[in-house]
């Protein structure tokens, strides 16, 4: 790390001049924790946008890219040392996260079942070519979205005005950001920001680890669509095919299990123990004061 000043690194205004002794209003900005999170959403969006649905293993090459730059600009613009994303323990903490994702979705799934709402049927496709295929996309749409969400915005978010507008903030921008998925509606867009976005938020936070939260991400969409479930409006090929019935309040509708009033009160169920947990070890951090 450049020889910065203790406050300057918690206040995140970065170096006042470059090297060459000239003007460093841009370093200032770009260093702030707003420029730094524009600067990364900008990087790993790109990244995402560009192999999301590539062929093979791109999206999770894509992901691995998108860890690269999320590194670059935490360690070079923003000037912050990067635990969240530390390789030891990495597999542990992806494989907690993904077994309460897989649990999260399989009880979901079963109780709008047992009160009528699904029923399955085998699809008969390829074993291997659906399940290869649903892996990989999901990889690299897990990591790419929680580096933007909770490694950026949630961080950047947090240094400004504390943990709690942090969570309430990016949950918001997170139901917003899938308005544009299809038979997205106002509902839809709530019921992601109190269930996804509040959860997996709650996730980083008791956590404070990338892996962890990208884990729950992959386990929640990819077991979706191997049900045959949609995901966020959308119904790739599955295992299964999954027949909807009755209310869409209790199913989901076209939108996918995300709107179910099941999904969204056992995701805020899982969210609260996580954040007395967060509260408990000191994990909340307050707003920060003007000069510090």
């Amino acid at each position: 790390m450049d020889t910065t000043s203790a406050t300057q690194h918690d206040t995140g205004s970065g170096l006042d001049k470059d090297r060459d002794g000239r003007g460093g209003r841009f370093g200032r900005i770009a260093r702030s924790p707003l420029g730094w999170m524009l600067t990364g959403m900008v990087g790993v969006g790109l990244v995402s946008a560009l192999t999301a649905t590539g062929p093979g293993p791109v999206p999770v090459l894509g992901a691995a890219a998108a860890v690269a730059v999320y590194w670059w600009v935490m360690r070079r613009v923003a000037r912050r040392s990067t635990p969240e994303i530390a390789r030891l323990g990495a597999g542990r903490d992806a494989l907690l996260g993904g077994g309460i994702g897989l649990g999260f979705i399989l009880v979901s799934a079963l109780l709008i079942t047992a009160f009528g709402g699904y029923s399955f049927s085998w699809a008969g496709n390829g074993f291997m070519s659906v399940v290869w295929t649903t892996v990989v996309v999901q990889i690299g749409a897990a990591v790419t979205e929680e580096l933007m969400f909770r490694g950026l915005a949630l961080q950047a978010l947090e240094q400004l005005w504390g943990s709690r507008a942090a969570l309430v903030i990016t949950s918001l921008f997170f139901g917003v950001a899938h308005l544009g998925a299809p038979g997205a509606s106002p509902w839809s867009g709530l019921a992601i920001a109190l269930e996804a976005g509040v959860l997996l938020g709650a996730a980083f936070l008791w956590r404070r680890n990338i892996w962890f939260v990208a884990g729950l991400h992959f386990a929640w969409n990819t077991t979706e669509q191997l049900l045959g479930i949609p995901v966020s409006g959308h119904t790739p090929e599955g295992l299964f095919t999954a027949d909807i019935h009755g209310s869409a309040l209790l199913s989901g509708g076209s939108f996918g299990l995300e709107t179910s009033i099941v999904s969204v009160l056992i995701g805020v169920a899982l969210a609260v123990p996580m954040l007395v947990l967060t509260h408990r070890n000191g994990g909340i951090k307050t707003r920060r004061r003007a000069g510090h």
